[in-house]
């Protein structure tokens, strides 16, 4: 089956790795561990696909400009640190309170982002079950804990 004329196949694309992909991609990764975010973390705050962010750290594509300032902006350092004008530099803005969030809680929440108002809700009753529950067991174990401390 031939493609359109012009294009390439997926078998004659190739990665474009250049100083300048591995330089961006490399300072783009130690920043976001410094950070103590993981890919997808970056790569949804920045609005691309997790698998778009890797390639890019990686080396493997170029972005365009107005997604690398994106990416400075969401990482904390400037372009010019990026492409490696200049040093790292510290963090430009302080931590959100979903940035001090463990990666856990944060791909919960990327996931609860996608729910639907019905889902959500179920979601709602459950969670509120649980923290029913976990009082129910404090208040038997507070209770188990002062019937032992009389008998000892």
């Amino acid at each position: 089956m031939k493609g359109k004329k012009g294009t390439k196949s997926t078998g004659e694309r190739r990665r474009v790795r250049t100083d300048l992909t591995i330089q961006i991609g490399r300072a783009a990764r130690e920043a976001r561990q410094r950070l103590e975010l993981t890919q997808e973390d970056v790569a949804e705050r920045v609005g691309i696909t997790a698998e778009v962010y890797g390639r890019m750290e990686r080396g493997d594509m170029l972005p365009a400009t107005p997604r690398l300032k994106k990416i400075s902006a969401v990482l904390g350092i400037s372009a010019d640190s990026l492409i490696g004008l200049t040093g790292p530099e510290a963090p430009q803005t302080q931590q959100s309170p979903e940035e001090a969030l463990t990666p856990d809680v944060r791909r919960l929440l990327r996931v609860v982002r996608t729910l639907d108002p019905v889902q959500l809700a179920v979601l709602k009753g459950t969670a509120a079950g649980f923290l029913r529950l976990k009082k129910r067991r404090q208040r038997q174990q507070r209770t188990h804990d002062k019937s032992q401390g009389a008998i000892t």
